[in-house]
C-alpha cells in the first residue's frame, strides 16, 4: 500500500487567508468549507436567529449543517441595525474573500453591495453564487436545486424513457455551485497575488450545471437538435451497449464497456466467448444497435451471481464495472476512510456520526484534523478579538445591545 502523502511539519496552501463565510444551505457553505479545509481562517457570518440550515433538523442541528460547517468558526451579528453593519464593515476591511449565495441584490438592500465592500477594502476577493446570475432577465427567479435541474434541463433527460422526468436524488447543482464558486474565488487570490486587486466573481447555479450535460447535448446534436429521449441507465446518447445497471442475486451491478476489447473480456468471463467476434456485436455501434439483446445476455449472466462477484470478476478482466452499494455500505469502505474521505465523529446532539472531508489533496500538507461546526455565534468573542482588536467588555456591550449574539 502506499503511504499517505501527508507530511505534519507542512503548511496549507490557504494559510494566513480570512475568509467571510455568508452561505446558506450547500451551496455557499460548502465553498466555506473547501477554503477551511485548505487551511483559511473561515469565520461563519449569521444572523440573530442563524442561517436556514439550522432549522431543518427537527430540533436538532442537521447533519448536513455540521458536515459544510466544520473547520469554520462563528459569529451571528445583526446586519440590519447601523452597529451590525458598521461592525461588519470592520471585519471587510481585515478580509482577504467574502462568499455569500443570497438572491441577487439582498447584499445591496442591506446597504452591503459588493461596490462599496470594494471601496472599504480593494483587495476583497467578492464571490457570489446565485441560480441564474447576478444579472440577465433570469435573475429575479427563485432558484433552489429542484427548480435549477428542472430549468437546466437535467430532468428532461433524467429517468426512465417511459416515465415523467425525474430530478437527481442528490442535490447536485448546489454543489456544482459551491465547487465552482471556490474554482473563481481562488483564481482571484491568484490574480491578486499578481496585481494586488481584489474583484466580483460570480457564479450562476444553472450555468454549472450545463457542462455536466455534455453528453446530452452531443445526443441533441446527433438527433439534429431535437429533445434527446430519457433513457434510464442507458447511455445517455446510445452510443454504447453494455451500458446498464443489471440485476444480481443480492442486488445491482453496473457495467460499462466503453471499448471493443471490454466486450470480448466480458462475454468470455460470462461464458460466452462465441459472442466475442461475433460481427452482431464486434464494434460499439453494432451493440448500441441490439442494446436490448446485449442487456439480455449480460443480465441473464449477473442475475445468478452476486454483486460483489460480478464486479470482481469483471475487475480480472479489466471490464469497468461496480456494485451499486448503498449508503450503509459506502460510509463502512475502509479505503475512503483510509483517505480522509469519510471520517467518524462524535457530535454532542448527534451522536456518533460519518462525513465526508474535502475531496481536496494537497501532498505535503498536514492531514486534515476534524474541527466541530460552530454554534451560532460560538466565536463571536474570539474572532472579534483577533480580526479587530476588541476587548472583551466592548463585546459585551455589542452582545447586550442586541448587535451581536
Amino acid at each position: 500500500m502506499t503511504s499517505a502523502p501527508f507530511n505534519n511539519a507542512g503548511s496549507w496552501p490557504l494559510d494566513g487567508v480570512k475568509v467571510l463565510d455568508m452561505g446558506q444551505v450547500y451551496n455557499g457553505p460548502y465553498a466555506g468549507m473547501l477554503m477551511a479545509q485548505a487551511g483559511a481562517d473561515v469565520v461563519k457570518i449569521e444572523p440573530l436567529e442563524g442561517e436556514a440550515l439550522r432549522s431543518r433538523g427537527g430540533g436538532k442541528t442537521p447533519l448536513a449543517h455540521v458536515m459544510l460547517n466544520s473547520g469554520k468558526r462563528g459569529i451571528a451579528i445583526d446586519l440590519k441595525s447601523d452597529d451590525g453593519r458598521a461592525l461588519f464593515l470592520d471585519l471587510v476591511e481585515k478580509a482577504d474573500v467574502l462568499l455569500e449565495n443570497f438572491a441577487p441584490g439582498a447584499m445591496k438592500r442591506l446597504g452591503l453591495g459588493a461596490e462599496m465592500l470594494l471601496q472599504r477594502n480593494p483587495r476583497l476577493i467578492y464571490g457570489s453564487s446565485t441560480g441564474y446570475g447576478a444579472w440577465g432577465p433570469d435573475m429575479n427567479n427563485l432558484a433552489m436545486d429542484l427548480t435549477i435541474q428542472a430549468y437546466s434541463g437535467i430532468m428532461s433527460i433524467n429517468g426512465p424513457a417511459d416515465g415523467p422526468p425525474l430530478k437527481a436524488g442528490l442535490a447536485v447543482v448546489d454543489f456544482l455551485g459551491g465547487v465552482h464558486l471556490y474554482s473563481a474565488l481562488v483564481t482571484a487570490l491568484y490574480e491578486r497575488s499578481v496585481t494586488g486587486k481584489g474583484r466580483v466573481v460570480e457564479v450562476a447555479m444553472q450555468e454549472t450545471a450545463l457542462t455536466a450535460l455534455a453528453t446530452s447535448f452531443t445526443a441533441m446534436q446527433m438527433a439534429g437538435g431535437a429533445q434527446p429521449p430519457r433513457r434510464g441507465n442507458n447511455h445517455p446518447a446510445g452510443t454504447g451497449a453494455p451500458y446498464n445497471v443489471y440485476p444480481c442475486a443480492d442486488g445491482h451491478v453496473a457495467i460499462i464497456v466503453v471499448r471493443d476489447s471490454h466486450w470480448q473480456a466480458l462475454v468470455r468471463a460470462a461464458g460466452h466467448p462465441d459472442l466475442a467476434d461475433d460481427p452482431r456485436f464486434r464494434l460499439g455501434p453494432d451493440r448500441a444497435e441490439r442494446e436490448a439483446e446485449v442487456d439480455e445476455i449480460i443480465g441473464a449472466w449477473t442475475a445468478k451471481l452476486s454483486k460483489y462477484e460480478v464486479a470482481r470478476i469483471c475487475k480480472e478482466g479489466r471490464v469497468p464495472a461496480a456494485p451499486v452499494r448503498e449508503m450503509p455500505e459506502v460510509v463502512k469502505d475502509q479505503p475512503l476512510h483510509e483517505r480522509g474521505a469519510l471520517f467518524d465523529i462524535i457530535d454532542e446532539e448527534l451522536g456518533t456520526a460519518t462525513v465526508p472531508g474535502s475531496p481536496l489533496r494537497f501532498h505535503g500538507s498536514p492531514r486534515p484534523k476534524w474541527r466541530p461546526n460552530p454554534k451560532l455565534g460560538e466565536h463571536t468573542e474570539e474572532v472579534l478579538s483577533d480580526w479587530l482588536g476588541l476587548s472583551v467588555e466592548t463585546v459585551v456591550g455589542l452582545k447586550n445591545s442586541g448587535v451581536v449574539a
